[in-house]
């Protein structure tokens, strides 16, 4: 009996070894090679880098830069994930309802599929001051145009409508795939209670979607965090970091000022709160989900 555990076990564990030396190799050794890459100094062919603890920690903590980078990064998820979680279950809920689905879809999802750098180019146009979309507009209505991403006071909700308008038709996708899941029974269910659209969504619909709310607000939240790739072609963190978000901010570090130390250690800030927050997700919200 004890060598057919022992051969079932032995199986098991070849089973999963290729992906676990998959996720060793591309997440858990570079996860702590950051740890380690972020105790030591910056170095160069003069002076060879050295241990130096928590010394790049500590002078984050003391860098107003990092800590208005933080900030702006909080600003910009609290700014971009209620609203699209909001929009995408709107759409969800008005593609299930209507005629012409596949056409609603495909129009809602259309933003998801197109490349981020794409995406970004065509909302430049939109913001370039005078002859964007935007100022052409307002230009219509005798409306002075301005610098919509050089101005500190509108770069940063010009950024999360861009993100807003890419990211719901993605999350619109979980939402309507939890809708189609749905027995159509609870709807008849609830007419014969007499039971109005607003109540039958509030008390039945939305607890039921509530796995998929988690799941969807614990996505939102990272995305929120790592993308990156719209502030090369908009404003590059600027004006004045007004719109700088910690992901580019490590890039600067590690590829701009050539400090490695410093951009593993605010990678290993970045990992940490991500962490945390979807610990506190799951821990605050499971009670609230209902599994069916």
């Amino acid at each position: 009996m004890s060598k057919r555990v022992t051969k079932q076990a032995l199986t098991g564990w070849l089973l999963v070894l290729p992906a676990v030396t998959v996720l060793a190799a591309f997440t858990h050794f570079p996860i702590v090679r950051t740890m380690v890459e972020s105790l030591y100094s910056k170095g160069n062919p003069v002076r060879p880098s050295h241990f130096i603890g928590l010394d790049n920690y500590a002078n984050f903590a003391a860098d107003p830069v990092f800590w208005k980078v933080l900030g702006n990064n909080a600003i910009f998820a609290l700014g971009t994930v209620p609203v699209s979680m909001a929009l995408a279950l709107v759409m969800a809920l008005w593609v299930q309802s209507r005629s012409g689905k596949a056409v609603l879809r495909l129009a809602y999802f259309l933003p998801t599929m197109l490349p981020m750098i794409a995406a970004a180019n065509i909302w430049l146009f939109f913001y370039t001051p005078d002859i964007g979309l935007l100022d052409q507009l307002l230009g219509t209505f005798g409306l002075p145009g301005r610098n919509w991403l050089g101005d500190p006071a509108t770069v940063m909700p010009c950024l999360m409508a861009m993100t807003i308008w890419k990211e719901a038709g993605f999350f619109m996708i979980f939402y309507l795939a939890a809708l189609q899941g749905m027995s159509p029974e609870l709807r008849e269910a609830a007419l014969l209670e007499g039971c109005g659209r607003f109540t039958y969504f509030r008390r039945v619909l939305f607890p039921l979607l509530m796995p998929t709310s988690l799941f969807v607000l614990v996505n939102a939240v990272l995305n929120a965090f790592k993308l990156v790739d719209h502030l090369f072609i908009l404003t590059k963190g600027g004006p004045s970091n007004a719109s700088n978000l910690l992901l580019y901010y490590i890039y600067e570090h590690a590829f701009a000022f050539y400090d490695l130390p410093a951009a593993a250690a605010l990678t290993v800030v970045l990992l940490l709160g991500l962490a945390i927050l979807a610990i506190s997700q799951f821990v605050f919200l499971d009670k609230r989900v209902h599994y069916r």
